[in-house]
């Protein structure tokens, strides 16, 4: 993980070295900072960021799957810390059950891979790869989010 900063950052700081299921650790590590800088940042400040985030994951997470001879291995999960970062933006302010039902709905979504996720996932290859299918993730679990809220007149 130290040798070289973009595996630094494709394993989430560490996180995705956990032996036990390191997506949700590293998507657990999106929520508590985005918890903890949000404060510091605007709409367009955390826009900005998930989108170099995004860009810089492309490269970061492709280098680190190609060094670990693996196309997306578990242990990368700075993927999911991006994708989580976004759909906490479009949630917030929600209380923690909300974040929670957001989490569990984001968790879901990326270990099922339902179509079209499904397709992200198979289609695309390196970085992108292991990129765009939490982002359609993030984007699914919007969607709920907006259809509950609908229903339910939140």
């Amino acid at each position: 993980m130290r040798s070289h900063p973009a595996h630094l950052l494709s394993l989430g700081f560490g996180t995705g070295l956990s032996r036990f299921v390191p997506g949700t650790v590293g998507t657990l590590f999106g929520w508590v900072s985005f918890l903890v800088l949000n404060p510091y940042l605007t709409s367009a400040g955390w826009l900005a960021l998930i989108v170099l985030g995004f860009i810089v994951g492309i490269g970061a997470t492709g280098y680190t799957a190609r060094a670990m001879g693996v196309a997306d291995p578990n242990a990368i999960n700075w993927d999911e810390i991006v994708a989580f970062w976004l759909v906490m933006l479009f949630v917030t302010p929600a209380t923690f059950g909300g974040q929670l039902f957001a989490f569990i709905v984001f968790r879901l979504f990326d270990m099922i891979k339902p179509p079209p996720i499904r397709w992200f996932d198979r289609t695309f290859k390196g970085g992108l790869g292991i990129m765009i299918d939490d982002l359609v993730a993030a984007l699914m679990t919007l969607f709920v989010i907006a259809l509950v809220r609908n229903y339910y007149g939140h």
